[in-house]
């Protein structure tokens, strides 16, 4: 197995780190991005990742743990975007653009501060593209437990949401606080995102978001299915991504090696491409 696994990869501490917590994610990420994707909310999540920009740059400069940071500012983030007018389609589009809009030029400010005022090395390189390899032990708690906090908020509000992504009007008529459930989710889908910036950064954390979900979408036709389908995608797409990532440190002269987040979104934008063939082929055979 030496020719597709470099010796010493399972007996390394930052891999068996970058494994469990990267699963974590993975999973997290997945089962809210199913919602995401049915909702029509993936603008929302984009804009979220310019807040976990915020966030994760405030964290540097702080001193703080990263996730923390991303965590933390993006659900100050989707309380803004509720606050602004998440409650209907159009208001959502407008809170999303401004609460962006906003997050972008504070994120600015802050990794240049973390750049020009900080002596912390490759703080911009960590918070926007990630380095699960530097997590530490004490990573482990505060992922879980932000984890366990937005999968049991879906698992309380799953019927109610699942009317209200399914027809707003309907579910109103039929007494559900849709603006609640609205926010409930907002709230899941702002931890989502910052524990996804954890592992591949804040620019690609929609990708571990949206991939997965957007495939398992594509290949099945009831929700449960997808969910779990979703999640062997994100979860597989993140071990490959950390294992080849760890690969590459043997394939360059300098030892330096590729970035985790690369090889996650580019084996979850294949998995995506692949997706299509079965609808593309019915299609054919039905002409």
């Amino acid at each position: 197995m030496h020719w597709i696994i470099e010796p010493g990869f399972f007996g390394s501490q930052p891999v068996q780190l970058a494994l469990g917590i990267g699963a974590a994610v993975a999973v997290v990420s997945a089962i809210v991005g199913v919602f995401t994707v049915v909702r029509g909310q993936s603008f929302a999540g984009h804009a979220l990742t310019d807040v976990a920009t915020a966030g994760g740059s405030a964290a540097f400069l702080l001193g703080l743990s990263p996730v923390i940071g991303f965590v933390g500012i993006s659900l100050i983030g989707s309380a803004s975007m509720d606050a602004i007018g998440v409650q209907r389609v159009r208001g959502r589009d407008l809170a999303t653009g401004i609460v962006l809009g906003a997050a972008t030029g504070l994120a600015a400010l802050l990794l240049y501060l973390d750049t020009t005022s900080t002596a912390t090395t490759g703080a911009a390189q960590q918070v926007l593209f990630g380095s699960v390899f530097t997590a530490t032990p004490s990573t482990i708690p505060i992922v879980a437990g932000f984890g366990a906090a937005a999968l049991g908020l879906l698992a309380l509000l799953y019927r109610p949401l699942l009317l209200a992504s399914a027809d707003p009007e309907l579910a109103a008529a039929r007494g559900v606080p849709v603006r609640l459930v609205g926010i409930g989710f907002l709230l899941a889908l702002a931890v989502a995102v910052g524990l996804s910036s954890l592992v591949i950064g804040t620019i690609l954390s929609t990708a571990l978001l949206i991939g997965p979900a957007a495939a398992a979408l594509r290949l099945t036709r009831s929700l449960g299915a997808a969910i779990g389908l979703a999640v062997a995608i994100g979860v597989a797409a993140t071990w490959i991504g950390v294992l080849l990532a760890y690969d590459s440190v043997s394939w360059s002269a300098d030892r330096q090696g590729l970035p985790v987040s690369f090889f996650i979104v580019a084996v979850t934008f294949v998995v995506y491409l692949l997706s299509g063939l079965p609808a593309r082929r019915r299609a054919d055979g039905g002409r």
